[in-house]
């Protein structure tokens, strides 16, 4: 049988067409001005990654920043407790959330020693039943060192590696330094920090605000940590050890899987919702909101977080970003990051060839 014929369009009014064209061209221009095509110094992701491959070198594969790490396998338990706050289904009593998830050492070399640098992250994904991630990725620093991309910019430049000596010039980081008093919490912090001889002892921190929003569509303002119930560190790690994280979160693993509680923290009014350098007082009251149990590692060449870009605004419905201007500029390096990467591997016809561990 066939279908009835539709009646004759009438003729598109050039009107209308000119319109049209007038909002793809100015698209099209928004594109072009946010990827830095109508001003070459304005900051885009592509100099961001390009400056952290002057810091950390080029390793092809790799990401671009946080290049050393390992994958692990788990699961989210939800308490139930935050459910009052955020309608997101993993927050649910008794969900029950897999999750793909990944420790990792900051910087773009991949065989950087483990005592190098006292920073550690996880980065999570979380899955829900409807198919909607969680993804985030934390840091066991509970402040981020500057307030802006621009900042963090000037950071990465403040610290690359001096051609003369290969090492970060001493002057021009104290220059940034005099220059961004908002670094002082970090800074306070990473003086007296020692490297961590286990990921699994740290505790990690979301560093930016969120909202949560209920079912009523109410909105809470955040902050989530994790907190390890993991026993002891381990023995002290020499500043020279190259795979010593990998191998003792391997051995935890291999006894029982390990722990984290997962807390949000609310906000008061007045406080400080798109500004990563400023904490928020200790007696702001926090929900427990559950379990983070990581059950399983995987080596990162082939584990299932290898090719996951852990994007922070990827967020299920009960979550919203902030206002906070580092989270779509951590988003867009991330994907830049990611572009290259992939882009490597299928030149390569798939995974490039390793460089040998060093």
């Amino acid at each position: 049988m066939n279908e009835p014929t539709a009646p004759p369009r009438p003729p598109f009014p050039l009107a209308r067409w000119t319109l049209i064209a007038l909002a793809v061209g100015g698209l099209a221009g928004a594109f072009a001005y946010v990827a830095g095509y109508l001003d070459p110094q304005r900051l885009t992701p592509a100099r961001v990654v390009d400056q952290l491959q002057a810091n950390g070198g080029v390793h092809p594969g790799y990401r671009r920043n946080h290049a050393k790490g390992v994958c692990v396998i788990g699961r989210f338990d939800s308490s139930g407790k935050a459910a009052p706050y955020s309608r997101a289904a993993l927050f649910a009593a008794g969900a029950r959330t897999p999750l793909v998830g990944r420790f990792a050492l900051p910087g773009g070399n991949p065989y950087a020693p483990d005592g190098g640098v006292p920073i550690r992250s996880l980065a999570l994904r979380l899955t829900q039943a409807d198919g909607q991630q969680w993804r985030t990725g934390m840091n066991n620093m509970p402040v981020f060192p500057v307030a802006t991309p621009q900042a963090f910019y000037e950071q990465l430049r403040a610290t690359a590696p001096d051609p003369a000596t290969g090492k970060p010039d001493p002057a021009r980081q104290k220059a940034f330094f005099e220059a961004h008093p908002e670094t002082a919490a970090f800074r306070a912090w990473i003086k007296d920090q020692k490297p961590s001889a286990s990921y699994a002892t740290d505790a990690y921190y979301g560093l930016n605000a969120f909202y949560f929003v209920g079912a009523d569509g109410a909105r809470h303002a955040v902050r989530w940590q994790v907190e390890p119930d993991n026993g002891a560190a381990a023995a002290p790690l020499g500043a020279q050890d190259v795979n010593t994280l990998a191998a003792e979160l391997e051995r935890r693993l291999n006894q029982a899987p390990l722990r984290w509680r997962l807390w949000a923290t609310l906000a008061a009014p007045g406080d400080p919702v798109d500004d990563a350098t400023q904490s928020w007082p200790a007696q702001r009251p926090r929900i427990d909101a559950g379990t983070v149990i990581l059950e399983r590692a995987q080596d990162q060449d082939s584990g299932e977080c290898r090719d996951i870009n852990y994007d922070p605004l990827v967020l299920p419905d009960g979550i919203v970003a902030s206002a906070d201007p580092l989270l779509p500029a951590r988003s867009a390096a991330y994907a830049e990051s990611y572009r290259r990467r992939t882009y490597e591997e299928a030149r390569a016809g798939g995974r490039p060839p390793r460089e040998a561990a060093r």
